[in-house]
């Protein structure tokens, strides 16, 4: 039942020696998700063992190009790689065309259909689901449009106790109606409460990612109580103004965010390449909101099960 964030580049612009511009991969129970694609994602995902033909979805914040100029490379790949299976890219308003030029200019043509959702609108906004999850965009503060994204896990079915079925012979035929809450009568007309025959399953998990952005007050409403919080601390406290001339946060100010959206956990990320130490950053934001961890490039982040 894997819920995996797993970093693929956490730079700002600006790319080092160790650390490479923005992408992560998001693994929900089989479904893949590209959250941005720097120029060398698809290197980074051969770096960290991931097999680039399972990824089902991409999801492209803004039109800087740290954010998606290794999109092309990749698309590139995944065709002479073959790839037959549709792949869905979630984007603002022209990059299919950035895409297509490039495709036409090449005389390339991609192996695999490509179905481009373009956002509509800065409010919260349901792009997508599926009987596993749900995705959600919407609007982050930045000085072109981006958007920023949440994936929420469905309520999985009460899980069926091996034993009781069992012990009191019950068909396959009647599982689903038990999973979906329903009680049982046996042959015999005893009536077998679910609560005796299913566990609770457990509360469904939740993820948001806000790339670029200056803190706003309806973020908090976008990204409440969600379980982990990917979110932008180009700068330390102490350039608080040049965070707020190029529409970033301080770590300091995620640290806020997180704190007053009640999330679980911060994972710092697109750092200013000015930034050798990282653990600067991850103190500045210590000093609002405890559960702090620093974006590392090859590091996964598994969201943990929890029950009422």
């Amino acid at each position: 039942m894997s819920f995996e964030v797993t970093i693929l580049g956490a730079s700002s612009a600006t790319p080092t020696s160790t650390r490479n511009v923005s992408a992560q991969l998001v693994h929900l129970l089989g479904r893949f998700f590209l959250f941005d694609c720097g120029e060398g994602t698809q290197i980074q995902l051969r770096r960290f063992g991931v097999k680039m033909q399972k990824i089902n979805y991409i999801c492209i914040s803004h039109l800087h190009g740290d954010h998606y100029l290794g999109l092309m490379g990749l698309l590139s790949t995944m065709s002479l790689l073959n790839r037959k299976k549709e792949l869905l890219i979630f984007a603002p308003k022209g990059l299919e065309s950035i895409l297509n030029l490039h495709l036409k200019l090449s005389y390339s043509v991609l192996s695999f259909p490509i179905n481009f959702i373009e956002f509509n609108t800065s409010k919260m906004k349901k792009i997508f689901e599926d009987d596993v999850f749900e995705l959600f965009s919407f609007g982050l503060r930045h000085r072109i449009p981006c958007w920023g994204f949440k994936l929420l896990e469905k309520q999985r079915p009460r899980h069926v106790l091996k034993d009781m079925i069992e012990k009191h012979k019950i068909p396959y035929s009647a599982i689903h109606a038990i999973k979906s809450g329903k009680n049982y009568t046996t042959e015999c007309g005893q009536l077998l409460r679910n609560e005796s025959l299913t566990s609770k399953p457990y509360k469904p998990r939740s993820y948001a990612y806000c790339s670029d952005t200056m803190p706003f007050d309806n973020l908090i409403d976008f990204i409440f109580d969600v379980d982990v919080l990917y979110h932008d601390a180009t700068f330390h406290s102490n350039l608080s103004e040049k965070a707020k001339s190029t529409f970033h946060s301080t770590a300091k100010q995620a640290g806020i965010v997180a704190s007053k959206a009640n999330v679980k956990k911060l994972i710092l990320g697109h750092f200013s390449s000015r930034y050798k130490n990282l653990d600067i950053l991850k103190q500045d934001a210590k000093s609002e909101f405890e559960n702090v961890d620093i974006a590392k490039e090859g590091e996964t982040w598994k969201l943990q099960k929890t029950y009422d």
